[in-house]
């Protein structure tokens, strides 16, 4: 199964356009949608949930039209929203129940089962009776990924996950979605690069409603390739520079200023080789858009 979005389009009503002519193809796998925030990111995400009405274009998720058979599209579907509620004095183990329950599995014991499989699936089978307010971001995440996975989905979508989250939840997180990212497509909308190059073997790169690049990220690293030229510089240099070369990012480092710019050839004034990196192939695209 695949998602296949053709000339999606949508302006909101004080006319800030949020998708122009977006056409996707997006296989089983975990997929990532990298961006800025107000890319239109959370607008095609919404749009796919069936949250939010497209002007135009089409979606079809296998054989289902996913714009006009949207309880079709619900019944394969789990979402995680960036952000979403939950009863802060229930425990994890109450709230999954009456959910699992509210998809039509009346019977106990079949319900204590399914309970245990999630909670376990998401490493918080020991924390079953903890009160949901007294869990860290990361476990409000795992949770969330538990309450996507109740109805067996084909398509999970997961809008920026990972914001706001330390280093080994962001790491917990990770290894949680690229298991059961194996047999069902997710959708990985972020602006965090690390999580895409990480997890992902097909990515688009999309800014102000449109699509700049699609491809897979070693594909997208490789075209790269000795066309990155790094160098330290005074930070007050930066704008000279700008103007010289095709610089597509710069970062301080133990004080100093380092920039990296795009050149077919080795530039002047000393810069060095370096490496390609996904977080250089983002800028680039981003870059070409101005």
């Amino acid at each position: 199964m695949e998602i296949e979005i053709t000339k999606l389009s949508k302006t909101y009503s004080n006319g800030v356009v949020a998708l122009k002519n977006v056409s996707l193809n997006i296989p089983t796998g975990l997929y990532g949608l990298l961006g800025p925030n107000g890319a239109g990111k959370s607008t095609l995400m919404r749009i796919i949930a069936t949250l939010q009405e497209a002007d135009s274009g089409e979606i079809r998720l296998g054989d289902i039209d996913v714009l006009t058979q949207k309880r079709e599209v619900k019944k394969i579907l789990g979402y995680l929203p960036q952000e979403f509620g939950f009863y802060p004095k229930d425990n994890a183990y109450n709230l999954l129940d009456q959910f699992i329950m509210l998809k039509g599995v009346r019977n106990k014991k079949e319900r204590r089962e399914k309970v245990e499989m999630l909670l376990k699936r998401v490493k918080l089978w020991n924390e079953r009776k903890q009160k949901l307010k007294t869990f860290s971001g990361g476990m409000k995440q795992r949770f969330g990924i538990a309450l996507a996975l109740l109805g067996n989905p084909k398509l999970i979508i997961v809008d920026e996950p990972t914001a706001g989250l330390d280093p080994e939840e962001r790491n917990r997180f990770h290894n949680l979605l690229s298991e059961i990212g194996e047999d069902i497509i997710i959708i990985l909308s972020t602006h965090i690069v690390a999580d895409v190059s990480q997890l992902c073997s097909n990515m688009a790169i999309i800014n102000n409603g449109e699509i700049l690049f699609k491809d897979n990220p070693v594909n997208a690293i490789n075209f790269l390739k000795g066309k990155i030229w790094e160098k330290d510089i005074l930070k007050s240099d930066i704008e000279n520079y700008e103007k010289k070369y095709d610089l597509i990012s710069n970062r301080l480092f133990t004080g100093k200023t380092f920039i990296r710019i795009f050149s077919e050839t080795k530039p002047e004034n000393n810069f060095e080789s370096s490496p390609p990196t996904l977080e250089d192939v983002y800028f680039y695209w981003l870059s070409r858009e101005n």
